[in-house]
């Protein structure tokens, strides 16, 4: 959003720098950029007035045994439309013979031929139509049939599949061979099925037709419905008559415009969609990445990020780049204690989590015409994972967006610093700040801020900001899935049933992890208490205490755990707008008084609400390498500082009537000094690099991360830049990283 007086020839030359751009001059002037365009006529194109299907078809999708047949005559029933049964209706009219004997008749590959042709030979509208297992797997038919239909997927469990067949007394399908089995087959053909359907329709074991049914319409009505589903910034204030403002935005808004343009935080305006039991139960055996696709589907609108691009980028990010296959490993550490092993990514820490997706997604949502520079303000870890997940963007994208990080020189550990410096890319660049990372985010913030700045760049150069930090909601929202995949995994192992309640224990600094938790419970995951650990700077701590958000007097202390060396915890304006029932004229209020006078209080029904919840509690630096110490003696396995403050806090404050599961957010391996001092090797003063190799001989838990020891092999010595302590310092150093990369 810039201020059209502070820019008064914006409209011409933002003209000059983008295509099929809107510029709105009443109080303040709004690019409406190319990405928004197509977003409005995607939505326009949908919108059915006639009825829920208008002229378009529901086509009904899914493995033999899915139940599209049976489910498809109840909706033609419930819609008063056409029913077409391709099976039935189309290929044994075409053939004058039963599909099976047709099959038999021509075998595989020359049937997947023949049903194509028949489908391509075929129209209707306003229809609902079943398709058969294999038409998925000719493209020209699938292209035909989604010119005039919205493509449902329903998605049953493999295991009820098998049964159903079983019962059905169907013992070959379209592309079996003799001797594969055909479970193996209907894994095969998910492929397909990811590849053409609109919106998904998740059939937990049990569901009755009629059930699934009702929720086929729910989803069509979900995806045509385009403009449901907005964000509003926590500063937004409503007017009395409740009348829509324009400062919604849709999904992709939020995500490439990262802070609302008046300070706040983007949060979706209704509540978090929440799976049902069964549905739940049905995701307890699947993969990371299959609960991934499931959770963030029902998070992001199809008009923002289409279902089956949504599934590859999903793929994509938790991939090979993931030390371990199971991507976010729960691990027994002893008694009710569990360890979230979030550290397996390629850069070691917990923010891969979020940022080999993030990444994805930005570069989809923003519009193909302007370019994009990403300003990062990190604690640590941040910076190496917003570098490595922008540098797998494809090579067009990379030209187009490029990011920089501010760390602080000397508020890292050297090994982070050597990370951030060393993943610098061709897009991607590291630049040291004389000062604590409160102000690197505080600078980064006011950057966002100055109209007249931002305004300048666009003019200047067509070049907008955006951020990746955790108050960007697509960085925010991946975090979501880890939490509940923990929860699923203890079902998984046996560890507790589907419904018993959990603590969760996450070393806390600038809120966005916990909140994330917080979400997962909205969405239907049993968590009990939220249990907030600080390290010795322990203002999260305190409010959470007191109410009192106390900033006076107060110093940034350097610890052995920098990622939650915090003061200023961002992410607590969204879960404080959550609590305070989405009051956006408090939240305006709090963080300026936070700002101007460096403290707030909230009132005692907000406090009480915030600890019925959430329980906190703060770890000194000799309580940290104590329990470093204690818990390798006692079971060989090493934790990193920020996830030994989170034990410290979980001992001392759950009551062991449930299981905790501990956030470890960061491999022991990047920061080995401290380790170091916690076992008492006496090897402490050695280069990092002979830090790493001799910790790695132990032979602990966790093993080695061979992707950090790979980098410190690789490590060169690169430049980077070191800037003081001054908002116009910054600002000058982003203009010359635009002019390097993008004139």
């Amino acid at each position: 959003m810039l201020h059209f007086n502070r820019c008064p020839h914006l409209k011409q030359i933002a003209q000059k720098c983008f295509s099929r751009i809107h510029v709105r001059t009443d109080k303040h002037v709004q690019l409406f950029l190319s990405r928004t365009f197509a977003l409005a006529e995607f939505r326009k194109s949908r919108h059915s007035t006639h009825s829920l299907v208008g002229d378009k078809n529901i086509i009904l999708m899914g493995p033999p045994g899915a139940g599209k047949t049976t489910v498809g005559r109840i909706i033609g029933q419930k819609l008063g439309c056409c029913v077409i049964d391709v099976d039935d209706d189309i290929l044994e009219k075409t053939w004058n013979m039963s599909v099976s004997e047709k099959l038999q008749d021509v075998g595989n590959e020359q049937f997947l031929e023949e049903e194509g042709k028949a489908v391509l030979n075929f129209s209707t509208s306003g229809s609902v139509i079943s398709l058969t297992g294999s038409n998925p797997m000719h493209d020209a038919s699938m292209w035909h049939l989604k010119k005039n239909g919205i493509v449902v997927y329903l998605d049953v469990p493999l295991i009820d599949i098998v049964s159903r067949l079983k019962l059905m007394k169907i013992d070959r399908i379209v592309g079996q061979d003799a001797g594969t089995p055909m479970k193996d087959l209907l894994k095969f053909r998910r492929q397909y099925y990811k590849k053409w359907y609109d919106t998904r329709v998740f059939c937990e074991s049990g569901a009755s037709p009629e059930e699934v049914a009702d929720k086929v319409l729910c989803a069509v009505k979900r995806y045509q419905d385009v403009d449901s589903e907005t964000f509003v910034s926590t500063r937004h204030i409503w007017p009395k008559d409740n009348e829509r403002t324009v400062s919604t935005k849709f999904f992709s808004e939020a995500v490439t415009e990262g802070l609302a343009s008046d300070g706040g935080l983007f949060v979706p305006e209704k509540e978090f969609p929440k799976l049902s039991c069964g549905e739940w139960k049905s995701l307890v055996g699947a993969t990371y990445i299959e609960r991934a696709q499931i959770l963030l589907e029902k998070c992001i609108h199809p008009a923002d990020v289409p279902a089956a691009r949504l599934g590859e980028m999903i793929e994509a990010a938790y991939g090979e780049n993931f030390a371990c296959s199971k991507i976010a490993p729960v691990r027994h550490l002893s008694g009710n204690q569990f360890i979230l092993e979030l550290f397996h990514g390629p850069t070691g820490s917990f923010k891969d989590l979020s940022l080999q997706l993030m990444p994805h997604l930005f570069a989809h949502c923003i519009p193909p015409s302007c370019n994009y520079m990403i300003l990062v303000a990190t604690s640590g870890d941040t910076g190496s994972a917003v570098l490595n997940g922008f540098s797998r963007i494809s090579k067009n994208d990379k030209r187009r967006i490029a990011v920089a990080t501010f760390f602080p020189e000397n508020g890292v550990s050297d090994f982070q610093k050597a990370q951030i410096i060393g993943s610098q890319k061709e897009n991607g660049w590291a630049v040291g700040v004389k000062s604590s990372f409160d102000f690197c985010q505080t600078a980064v913030k006011g950057i966002f801020r100055d109209s007249d700045f931002t305004g300048f760049l666009i003019m200047e150069y067509g070049t907008v900001l955006s951020s990746a930090n955790s108050i960007n909601w697509g960085r925010l929202l991946p975090q979501v899935v880890y939490h509940a995949s923990a929860y699923l995994d203890l079902v998984s192992q046996g560890f507790i049933s589907f419904g018993s309640p959990v603590d969760v224990c996450i070393p806390t600094g600038n809120f966005g992890n916990i909140l994330a938790a917080v979400y997962a419970k909205m969405m239907g995951i049993p968590i009990r208490k939220f249990i907030c650990a600080s390290n010795q700077n322990h203002v999260l701590t305190d409010f959470i205490k007191t109410g009192h958000y106390d900033l006076r007097e107060r110093k940034l202390t350097q610890t052995f755990s920098p990622a939650i060396d915090i003061l200023k915890a961002s992410n607590l304006e969204r879960h404080l707008h959550l609590m305070a029932d989405k009051d956006g004229e408090l939240m305006t209020k709090l963080f300026n008084q936070l700002e101007e006078q460096h403290h707030f209080q909230i009132e005692k029904m907000l406090v009480d609400r915030l600890q019925q919840d959430f329980v906190a509690d703060w770890c000194s630096e000799g309580e940290c390498l104590a329990a470093i110490r204690s818990t390798y003696n006692a079971s060989g396995y090493i934790l990193d500082p920020h996830t030994a403050v989170a034990k410290v806090v979980a001992d001392r404050t759950q009551d062991k009537t449930c299981p905790v599961i501990v956030s470890s957010t960061a491999h022991y391996s990047k920061f080995a000094p401290a380790i170091m001092q916690a076992l008492k090797i006496k090897e402490i003063n050695q280069a990092s690099s002979s830090q790493l190799y001799l910790l790695s001989s132990y032979n602990a838990l966790p093993p080695p991360h061979e992707a950090l020891l790979e980098r410190m092999k690789q490590q060169e010595k690169m430049e980077y830049q070191v800037c003081a302590a001054d908002v116009n310092v910054l600002k000058n150093q982003v203009e010359k990283l635009i002019q390097n990369q993008f004139v």
